[in-house]
């Protein structure tokens, strides 16, 4: 089976994620009880944001990337896990609608009942990112794997390509630096994952796990071919491939390809180990996906590096679009404000 096929499945209330990872897999939909009342959440709009701030929040951001580079020490490649699907929710402008349930445990039931919880980690998404650019997201979804683990994901929503959901395990949202790491991550596959940047592959997204369908497909696309479809032209993910990924993806793939995950995980280190000044973190060898959504990470927290590594040309990749670099400046004065005071 073929490696993007392995992030993210779905069963009944069984949902594997990634830590930080791009879904390359539409779930199935939540299944369990649906609540005999849906509710409706009204939230607040955030907080305008100020245009411009004379200078960012460096303690804060100074430890967000301390905490990046913090994983790498870990020497862990070995990113699937299990979390248990809570509820969901679905998305209407600034809404959240119709919570469905699973019927779980005693133990988890008060993560899955912590509507207080669930709301304020939407609403800080919501004041960290613009609205307009996080349009495609229809569905939020509440989930865990227990304290520790995996924090988050996002992907195609079961029921339309164009449109997408946000996962998070809540009882690992109370540190706020990962958390809000991680949110920026998630944002960025949106930002270069999402339908305006790769046209959704309708055979695909109907076929998940038909690989011939997918190889059709793959053959068919003249540009990068994340799962989701066929890259524009001139796209993030497309210009990002084109710069950094080309003359070592075809070596990356056949590591990709591999289906012992002994072997698959060994060589994918070895693989980092080989490249290692061309990656800003060891996860981003992951798959270009990740590795442009990681640098996308370094590119809103860092200083603009002054060097000219491949690494630091991945952060300065993004201040090329006139729209990243104004964006930049919207998400760290939201951050600067939001970020909870001590």
């Amino acid at each position: 089976m073929h490696r993007r096929i392995r992030i993210l499945t779905a069963s009944i209330t069984l949902l594997f994620v990634s830590l930080a990872c791009a879904t390359l897999l539409r779930p199935q939909p939540p299944l369990g009880q649906t609540s005999p009342n849906p509710m409706s959440f009204e939230v607040p709009n955030p907080t305008p944001t100020p245009q411009a701030v004379v200078e960012f929040c460096p303690p804060i951001t100074d430890a967000i990337i301390q905490l990046i580079s913090s994983y790498d020490e870990k020497k862990d490649i070995q990113f699937l896990d299990g979390s248990f699907l809570l509820v969901s929710y679905s998305i209407v402008g600034e809404k959240l609608n119709d919570p469905s349930y699973t019927s779980i445990s005693t133990e988890f039931a008060p993560l899955r009942n912590d509507t207080e919880g669930h709301l304020r980690i939407w609403n800080y998404f919501r004041a960290l990112i613009p609205a307009e650019e996080r349009s495609m997201l229809g569905e939020y979804a509440i989930g865990t794997d227990g304290d520790g683990g995996h924090l988050a994901a996002v992907g195609q929503s079961n029921d339309d390509p164009n449109e997408w959901y946000l996962f998070v395990d809540i009882a690992d949202t109370v540190d706020y630096y990962e958390l809000t790491y991680t949110l920026i991550h998630e944002f960025a596959h949106l930002l270069t994952l999402g339908p305006e940047q790769v046209p959704p592959s309708l055979a695909v997204f109907e076929n998940p796990m038909d690989e011939d369908i997918y190889n059709q497909e793959l053959s068919d696309c003249d540009t990068y071919f994340p799962r989701e479809g066929c890259a524009r032209l001139g796209s993030y993910i497309q210009e990002f491939y084109d710069r950094f990924w080309a003359d070592i993806y075809q070596e990356w793939q056949n590591i990709d390809l591999e289906e012992n995950e002994e072997v698959y995980y060994q060589e994918l280190e070895d693989f980092y180990l080989a490249y290692e000044d061309r990656f800003v973190t060891q996860y981003s060898v992951t798959n270009p996906e990740e590795d442009i959504a990681e640098a996308f990470s370094y590119f809103i927290f860092s200083p603009k590096p002054s060097g000219n590594t491949m690494a630091e040309n991945k952060i300065l990749f993004f201040y090329e679009y006139p729209e990243l670099t104004e964006l930049r400046t919207v998400i760290l004065n939201n951050v600067c404000e939001k970020f909870p005071k001590e």
